[in-house]
């Protein structure tokens, strides 16, 4: 197994637990102060790294001013995204949150195509459409005969928050395939993070909302925090190197899976069951995926 197989199959996977941390952080935190921690700890965390192993690329940043205002629109991208999203996870659920992903994929691929060649060069391949088809299918049929997420009262309004998410991000991933042909993309998350949640923590401040957490206990704030640093590490450098080194067609195919795994995590920690058209839906999406990211 080649390294790009690799890293796509370990995405998969820390994806799967990464939406249950995030529903169950967004039930007990309110959601702007639920991603200044968040972002905080993982930017923070970010710049360490980039301060220790990757100083050279602020000399890139010097000498292409035009690049910070890139970085910023990137935080404002993140700040709107995960505004939407994790409002959308507090109205829904876990496999809810995931399974929308989907959804991104074919405005993803529109818009990736338009702008870079090497993404038009994917899309030409026939493999590709029928591969996607056979994804998009497998999900439909996986979501639509799947056990009904409970705990919510405005499933609608929560879909809406989703659906609002995954078309900003699809914008958001071709800034961050332009700005990664010139920076690593740990220094993009670094800077993506920190200034989102920094946005955030003014917005909490000025707002009064931040006053929610001091009425947390100490052990659920920490458990944020490592949440954020967890969410950084997978959901954003992951992905952003992904976005860089695989193209944002792959991205969105890979964003197919992730449902599955949330739902078999799903299975061993909180006892959900996936029935037999589900599991049917499960083996198309994976053959589709495989079929549509294999190249000529």
């Amino acid at each position: 197994m080649n390294n790009d197989y690799f890293i796509r199959i370990f995405y998969i996977i820390l994806m799967g637990f990464g939406f249950p941390i995030m529903r169950f952080m967004s039930i007990h935190f309110e959601t702007i102060n639920n991603n200044a921690v968040r972002f905080l700890a993982g930017g923070f965390l970010f710049i360490l790294i980039c301060i220790f192993k990757f100083r050279d690329e602020f000399k890139k940043i010097k000498e292409e001013p035009i690049l910070i205002l890139k970085l910023l629109l990137l935080g404002c991208f993140m700040t709107g995204n995960m505004y939407f999203f994790m409002n959308g996870l507090k109205n829904t659920s876990a496999l809810a949150g995931s399974i929308f992903g989907i959804l991104a994929m074919p405005l993803a691929i529109i818009m990736a195509s338009i702008f870079f060649k090497d993404e038009r060069d994917r899309v030409k391949q026939k493999n590709f459409y029928i591969g996607s088809i056979l994804a998009v299918i497998g999900s439909l049929l996986f979501v639509i005969y799947g056990n009904k997420a409970g705990g919510s009262s405005d499933f609608l309004k929560g879909a809406l928050f989703l659906g609002t998410a995954i078309f900003i991000q699809s914008v958001q991933n071709l800034v961050v395939k332009n700005v990664a042909k010139k920076l690593h993309a740990i220094v993009i998350s670094a800077s993506t993070a920190t200034l989102s949640g920094i946005i955030y923590l003014t917005i909490a401040i000025q707002s009064g909302k931040i006053v929610q957490l001091s009425e947390v206990s100490q052990g659920l704030l920490i458990g944020l925090a490592l949440a954020g640093v967890y969410g950084m590490l997978t959901g954003m450098l992951m992905a952003f190197y992904i976005v860089q080194k695989q193209g944002v067609v792959v991205f969105n195919i890979l964003q197919l899976v992730i449902p599955l795994s949330t739902a078999i995590v799903g299975y061993f920690t909180l006892g959900e069951k996936i029935n037999f058209i589900q599991g049917i839906g499960a083996i198309v999406v994976v053959l589709g995926c495989i079929f549509a990211l294999k190249k000529k």
